[in-house]
């Protein structure tokens, strides 16, 4: 509570840390701090996670193992590794069951990664829905950047320029063998129904 900025009336504090989701001891930490805060989770296909995941830390550390090598327990059995945290953190069900027991779903918001970019007004506006706003963030903050191939975020009365993401997101991913594409789809297929039926939302990841 120390660190975090202090909110008048009207105001809504917000924090974002990737972690926090798959983290075990974070719901009850959370819950007992400020049991009404209201979450926002956004999650994109695991397969696509996963291989994004591993084109961030190859960025830092050129030297690791290839994507296959680390995804397989056993490559001839197609064994897939879970417990890798790339693979791991993309088993949503497993870690929205943490939070369920903690908080209700009405105060968890999902929001689709893919649907970010295909259409930021239309989450946003979820997004705004969710935490009482007023719909001030519409379709004409954004613009499509085609070279990082992410929407850029402008404001309309700012002359200034566009933000867009930074240099680590947008990067191209690694040549990845297809079987391990087709063995990872096959691996979290169960845990992406699994998601749907808990959240109730069919994020269309098949």
């Amino acid at each position: 509570r120390n660190v975090m900025p202090k909110t008048l009336d009207g105001q809504i504090t917000m924090e974002k840390t990737p972690s926090y989701f798959v983290t075990n001891e974070a719901p009850r930490r959370i819950h007992s701090m400020a049991k009404d805060t209201k979450l926002i989770v956004v999650v994109r296909n695991p397969v696509t996670r996963a291989i994004s995941d591993y084109t961030q830390t190859l960025s830092k550390k050129p030297e690791i193992p290839t994507f296959e090598v680390l995804a397989f327990k056993n490559r001839t059995l197609g064994l897939i590794d879970a417990s890798w945290s790339a693979i791991r953190i993309g088993i949503y069900a497993l870690h929205l069951e943490n939070w369920l027991q903690y908080f209700p779903l009405s105060q968890i918001l999902f929001v689709s990664g893919e649907r970010l970019i295909t259409d930021p007004a239309g989450e946003m506006a979820k997004v705004q829905d969710f935490l009482g706003l007023k719909r001030l963030v519409t379709e004409k903050h954004f613009y499509f950047n085609k070279t990082k191939g992410f929407p850029c975020l402008k404001k309309p009365e700012d002359s200034s320029a566009p933000r867009c993401l930074g240099k680590s997101k947008g990067r191209t991913h690694p040549k990845i063998d297809p079987d391990v594409i087709h063995r990872l789809r096959k691996f979290y297929k169960p845990f992406n129904v699994m998601f749907y039926q808990m959240t109730g939302q069919d994020f269309q990841w098949e």
